[in-house]
């Protein structure tokens, strides 16, 4: 059966379609819950991620060539990183914090020649270790950090009518960001790299990845942090 026949299917049994991809919106949601503070609720997550569902379904083109799972999860998550963003419940000092983390990193890889090491971002920062690394964890685990926070969205793949009007060079501009993040993240210390792909490519958890790497979470989420402001230091001119 065709990707469009089984999506027409779908779209005649409104409660079957829900039944159908409800636990992709569950499956997202708890995802992206166990990095978040825990006045985040899981509920309001699904019912974000169940909004995002309805859009995918109504916005959904099987022309494009995505299949429908693709489409939707990202809808899914983009409905949910809107509805977290909207509650701004991000005090300014982590916002400072990161930008001042990155700028640091920044400078010591453009004077050492290489990647920094934690020790010496925080003594840049006049921070202790300690320090450093709890400010990376309020950075990580107090805001949402993700590789579409870097420029990676949607829109690759969206299906908007007005898109090739009005953004003719978005594909080409997707594509060098693509391989500029590529190229960045084989510059990472190993280990960053590799909780980069256990996270986003594997989809394992803060736990999951602990295991793996013989850490604890809060380790975990710090490496994922400074990861992340490695990278946005490397790909600073992609920045709007």
């Amino acid at each position: 059966m065709s990707k469009a026949l089984t999506y027409e299917r779908n779209q005649q049994s409104p409660q079957a379609f829900i039944e159908r991809y409800s636990p992709l919106v569950k499956r997202i949601a708890h995802h992206l819950i166990g990095r978040l503070p825990p006045n985040v609720q899981l509920e309001d997550m699904i019912q974000a991620g169940m909004i995002g569902l309805i859009e995918a379904q109504q916005n959904y083109d099987p022309s494009k060539g995505a299949s429908f799972e693709t489409f939707a999860g990202i809808r899914i998550r983009g409905a949910m990183l809107d509805e977290i963003r909207r509650g701004d419940w991000v005090p300014r000092s982590v916002h400072k914090n990161s930008r001042l983390i990155a700028q640091a990193i920044a400078e010591l890889e453009v004077s050492l020649g290489r990647n920094p090491t934690d020790q010496e971002i925080a003594t840049e920062l006049k921070m202790s270790t300690s320090q450093y690394h709890q400010a990376l964890n309020d950075v990580n685990c107090g805001r949402l950090v993700g590789i579409e926070d870097l420029g990676v969205t949607e829109d690759s793949i969206c299906n908007e009518e007005n898109r090739e009007e009005n953004l003719p060079f978005q594909d080409v501009v997707d594509d060098n960001f693509k391989t500029s993040l590529a190229e960045a993240i084989r510059t990472l210390p190993e280990r960053e790299a590799l909780t980069l792909s256990l996270y986003y490519d594997e989809e394992l958890n803060l736990k999951e990845i602990g295991a793996v790497l013989g850490v604890s979470e809060s380790r975990v989420c710090q490496i994922h942090s400074q990861a992340m402001q490695r990278l946005r230091s490397k790909l600073t001119a992609w920045d709007t």
